[in-house]
């Protein structure tokens, strides 16, 4: 980057782009962190302060984990895992299931352009952003500092909008193989009168997202207490110290091929792919981190 330049605004564009920006080797994902050339690139500590609106503890993330085990006492949980290549820049994930995994509900093509093209563009901004943050401090020129401002915004969009796919593609499985259970039920009813009453509420919410964004049911560790988030684009709108828990992408790539303007319809069928294991398994995991008992 030619650092006197003005500011390429590209990355701010919204992430309902087809094409990804190009990146050198991102066609071959590795997941070894190299963990110095990660904290040079600033890491996921400050990215949950500033790509997230503090919405996620330091950690790390990761979509693959459904499966309904709690971990073991003193354990990392592996919610917390994130894909990383061999340079510590964020990698791209597959998908825990096949892009067909939730039809009728979801549809195929639609996975396919959400979990490629879309989410690696919000991949591709985030590391870019990291990389030449840190290129701002290692100049420590003035004039390099005068486009920080740009490039964390860069970081906030692209950042919260890696990491909350991340989650979401892990909140969902196929059809009919996840039910609630009775511990998650009776968590669910302390804080939202019963399951029933949080569906309405987050559909309600989600249905009333203004413009393109999210909704997002967090944990609340100041209060131990599951709260539902309406986000605008996909950082704005949120509260310090949640940990997402269930989310629900409702930027119109994420439903327009089957359900076109249908917002409505979209979030109905949403909740016959929930993965209701993979949401206890976080919220499990989010308690432990405040230092509750799950």
């Amino acid at each position: 980057m030619d650092r006197h330049s003005e500011p390429v605004l590209s990355h701010e564009l919204p992430f309902d782009s087809y094409a990804a920006p190009a990146e050198a080797g991102a066609s071959q994902p590795d997941h070894h962190p190299d963990r110095r050339r990660f904290l040079q690139m600033g890491g996921l500590a400050g990215l949950a302060t500033l790509g997230l609106g503090g919405m996620m503890a330091p950690g790390r993330l990761s979509a693959h984990n459904h499966g309904g085990n709690a971990p073991e006492s003193g354990a990392v949980p592996s919610i917390f895992e994130v894909p990383l290549r061999s340079d510590g820049s964020y990698a791209l994930p597959s998908l825990p299931y096949p892009h067909d995994a939730l039809e009728p509900y979801i549809d195929a093509e639609t996975m396919r352009l959400h979990s490629g093209p879309h989410w690696n563009a919000a991949r591709v901004g985030l590391n870019q952003a990291l990389e030449k943050m840190a290129e701002i401090r290692e100049s420590g020129a003035i004039r390099d500092y005068d486009f920080l401002p740009h490039w964390q915004r860069v970081l906030a969009f692209n950042g919260a909008s890696y990491f909350l796919h991340l989650i979401f593609f892990g909140n969902m499985a196929p059809a009919g193989t996840s039910e609630p259970s009775e511990a998650l039920k009776e968590k669910i009813s302390r804080d939202f009168g019963s399951v029933d009453q949080m569906k309405a509420h987050f559909t309600r919410a989600a249905l009333t997202v203004e413009g393109c964004g999210w909704c997002i049911l967090g944990y609340q560790p100041m209060g131990d207490r599951m709260v539902i988030l309406q986000v605008e684009k996909h950082q704005n709108h949120t509260l310090w110290s949640i940990i997402p828990i269930l989310t629900l992408d409702v930027w119109e790539h994420a439903h327009y091929l089957k359900y076109q303007n249908r917002r409505g319809a979209y979030i109905d069928a949403f909740w016959n792919v929930v993965n209701w294991q993979n949401m206890e398994e976080r919220l499990i995991a989010a308690r432990k981190v405040a230092g509750h008992s799950a």
